[in-house]
């Protein structure tokens, strides 16, 4: 009888560390330490794989492709922490209000915006949903129509360019990240403008 347990364990592992609110990186990261050095124990892998471990961070540490993603990171925590997009959101109600569903379509437009310039889903959906949730509820739309709203269009962050998703598929696949921005640019602006036809 082979370890093939381990891999559940493993997984077993990892999802009890989340429930119990331990961060994403030092949970998996952890996990997986600890169940290498057992199947270490175990005889399943050597334990000269750890010594490729240094050489493995550095040389992602590296990659020029992948240093964009923390720059995006930071720019969507600077629009949410300096307050950019509770204005953008509000000039965008202004101006959309008169219009039936003006808030959800502002909304919908903002979150395009801060997808393009962010590349970010989750800085895109907390901002969104801390600053147009309690609007949206107060003038009358409902809950779930309010958070479906906000939700969809922080998902615009995956495939309008510049997009962290898009940044690591094509250092994956060694495909220009250029060329995915490009072709993923049309179906981005026509997901957002089903996004935007739906709330009116």
């Amino acid at each position: 009888m082979g370890y093939d347990w381990l891999g559940m364990a493993m997984f077993a592992g990892a999802l009890v560390l989340l429930s119990f609110g331990f961060p994403v990186a030092f949970s998996l990261g952890g996990v997986a330490i600890l169940f290498a050095l057992i199947g270490t124990a175990l005889g399943e892998f050597s334990f000269s794989f750890f010594n490729a471990m240094p050489s493995r961070i550095f040389g992602i540490m590296a990659n020029y492709t992948l240093l964009a993603i923390p720059y995006f990171i930071f720019l969507g925590s600077m629009l949410e922490k300096t307050g950019i997009a509770e204005k953008l959101l509000e000039t965008m109600g202004i101006l959309f209000g008169r219009v039936r569903g003006g808030l959800a379509l502002a909304v919908v437009i903002v979150g395009a915006l801060l997808a393009a310039s962010t590349g970010v889903v989750a800085a895109t959906v907390v901002a969104m949903g801390l600053i147009s949730l309690p609007i949206m509820l107060r003038y009358g739309y409902s809950k779930e129509l309010a958070a479906g709203v906000i939700v969809a269009s922080g998902t615009l962050g995956q495939i309008i360019p510049p997009s962290v998703v898009l940044v690591v598929l094509g250092d994956q696949l060694g495909i220009p990240v250029g060329d995915l921005f490009i072709g993923s640019l049309i179906p981005g602006l026509m997901m957002a403008g089903a996004f935007a036809l739906h709330v009116l």
